[in-house]
């Protein structure tokens, strides 16, 4: 399944409890919860298609027992639906083995002098990004939520067992007791925090933890940065890019293996092979809790098509559709860039085929 066209839906309101007649399921109360069922699964696989499946999925089997056989009212509609939707996550192993960013793969590496022996992987090897529209993350949300969507936390995630990632995301994330926890994996309280404490430990060996909901230090979008670095790439000024980075910025391309760091290797890139984004326009966006850029390459046309006079046709150009860049940013400046080559990113996106 590929990702579906986003279009952000206004904040639902929830009851603790569901409205049904007779303890049965609610259909359009569930739906109420899709995108934050969504924003689950998608911590879950790092991967958008698949959370849309799980999700699906979760919705469906919520509706095959709508008459109360299994929900009954004993728990609230979200908890029901969260049990739910960890099931799918915990039955769906469809990836050969875990997804992950090329920061996770290898050191950081040197811009070759001929790009085409770049390696690849697979689509379904690589942390795909999500649209903060679709996850219902925005500038105005907790720094816990959108921590907790930060690329560098989901594929930190996936260095988790399975049972280990549900409960982290439900304790930390979406902050339920040690004992729904238990009650909604059928575990003991006592597994549920030895379970916490490992994952825990595994994420701070990989530097991702999360703030508390209070924390008044998590990074903000920094627009007038955002703004910056939309002025310069489409300006193609790359002393104005590199201006941009911090000193141990790291810049990565999934499908590509290679990620370089530093000021001095990111720049050869884009004074070398990062030369076929000349001329490109953007659409400004937000992706995983953070400001992300639409890259249209400039797809020609204006020098071959002319009109029955002769004379050539402006309007027979347009862009298409190249990478979503996701920018990381500390202390006013650049520290992280994934560019996300590829144009099935975009329709997720809700962002156009092409711009003419």
């Amino acid at each position: 399944m590929s990702p579906g066209t986003c279009r952000p839906a206004a904040e639902p309101h929830h009851n603790s409890a569901p409205q049904a007649d007779n303890d049965r399921v609610n259909r359009t109360e569930a739906e109420t919860y899709r995108r934050e069922i969504l924003g689950y699964c998608y911590r879950y696989f790092g991967c958008i298609a698949e959370a849309e499946d799980a999700t699906q999925e979760t919705m469906l089997r919520a509706w095959r027992a709508r008459d109360g056989a299994e929900f009954g009212g004993r728990s609230s509609l979200r908890t029901w639906l969260y049990s739910i939707a960890t099931h799918v996550c915990l039955d769906m192993a469809r990836a050969p083995q875990r997804r992950s960013l090329p920061v996770d793969l290898n050191e950081p590496g040197r811009v070759p002098d001929d790009p085409t022996s770049l390696a690849t992987m697979p689509e379904q090897m690589w942390i795909g990004p999500a649209s903060d529209a679709h996850l219902g993350v925005d500038p105005s949300a907790t720094a816990l939520a959108r921590e907790s969507v930060r690329l560098a936390f989901v594929a930190a995630l996936q260095f988790l067992p399975p049972r280990q990632r549900v409960v982290l995301i439900l304790r930390d994330v979406l902050v339920l007791s040690a004992a729904e926890c238990a009650d909604l994996l059928d575990m003991s309280v006592a597994s549920v925090n030895s379970a916490l404490a490992r994952a825990r430990k595994t994420m701070a060996q990989h530097g991702a933890t999360l703030p508390t909901d209070t924390a008044d230090d998590a990074p903000a979008y920094d627009t007038r940065l955002l703004e910056k670095y939309v002025a310069a790439f489409e300006a193609y000024d790359v002393d104005r890019l590199v201006d941009l980075l911090t000193e141990d910025a790291e810049f990565s391309m999934p499908p590509f293996e290679l990620w370089l760091r530093g000021p001095a290797q990111i720049e050869r890139w884009w004074r070398g092979p990062g030369q076929v984004c000349r001329n490109s326009r953007t659409i400004v966006t937000s992706a995983n809790g953070r400001p992300a850029v639409a890259v249209y390459h400039d797809g020609g046309g204006r020098d071959e098509s002319r009109n029955d006079a002769g004379v050539r046709d402006s309007s027979a150009a347009r862009w298409e559709p190249f990478a979503i860049h996701v920018l990381e940013s500390r202390a006013g400046r650049l520290s992280a860039l994934t560019h996300f080559i590829g144009a099935g990113h975009f329709a997720e996106f809700g962002l156009p085929a092409h711009l003419p």
